[in-house]
């Protein structure tokens, strides 16, 4: 078998399992985990039910495998905003705006992850998922957090950054949550000037200096 052929073959068996994990993420938009049964995931991808069998052993791996994917992806999308800043600081303060703006300050997406809640707290494989989502995010913020730091000529004890990256997380997120669940609620650019005070404020360094938004 060439390697053209595998490839495409790799591909189009990626493609299919994508195709059933944003099928899932769809119902439960709409509907919660209790609507995103095998077979509406089924229709909803327009395959058949012994598709997903194929690539999934339960609905449960299936929905484990669309938490993620919707978490993950938030994460990569918030950081991305942050990858081209200048300096540790400007890459900070480029972090917490992406966090708490479009696209990423989204009511689909609060409500999407609203709509999994339930289920994590009941289920401890999505509990372990949602441990190492938060994890990722926070570790991520830890590292940008020592940076700008460092930068400032300051240093960061390992529970010191662990500590000031836990709060700042605590802020992000319910910027996050707020301005998505009720978006109407606020000003222009405001939970970007909040939230650049507010983990300025943590972490003891002004974020808010020439930022543009």
């Amino acid at each position: 078998m060439t390697g053209d052929r595998r490839k495409f073959r790799r591909e189009g068996a990626e493609t299919r399992r994508q195709a059933l994990v944003n099928a899932t993420l769809a119902l439960i938009a709409e509907q919660g985990v209790s609507g995103a049964t095998v077979r509406a995931i089924a229709e909803k991808a327009d395959v058949t039910q012994g598709l997903i069998r194929h690539y999934f052993s339960s609905k449960d791996e299936l929905v484990q495998a669309a938490y993620l994917a919707h978490m993950a992806g938030m994460t990569e999308q918030t950081f991305e905003g942050a990858a081209h800043a200048g300096s540790a600081r400007s890459r900070l303060a480029a972090l917490v705006v992406a966090s708490v703006s479009p696209p990423v300050v989204d009511a689909a997406a609060v409500g999407l992850w609203a709509g999994f809640l339930g289920h994590v707290r009941r289920d401890t494989e999505m509990r372990e998922v949602h441990a190492r989502t938060y994890h990722d995010f926070r570790d991520r913020l830890e590292t940008l957090i020592v940076a700008a730091l460092k930068e400032a000529g300051r240093g960061a004890q390992p529970t010191e950054a662990r500590r000031l990256a836990i709060a700042c997380n605590a802020v992000i997120d319910g910027l996050w949550l707020e301005g998505g669940a009720l978006p109407e609620a606020f000003g222009p650019d405001e939970l970007i000037g909040i939230g650049l005070h507010a983990v300025g404020a943590i972490v003891g360094m002004d974020l808010e200096e020439g930022v543009t938004t």
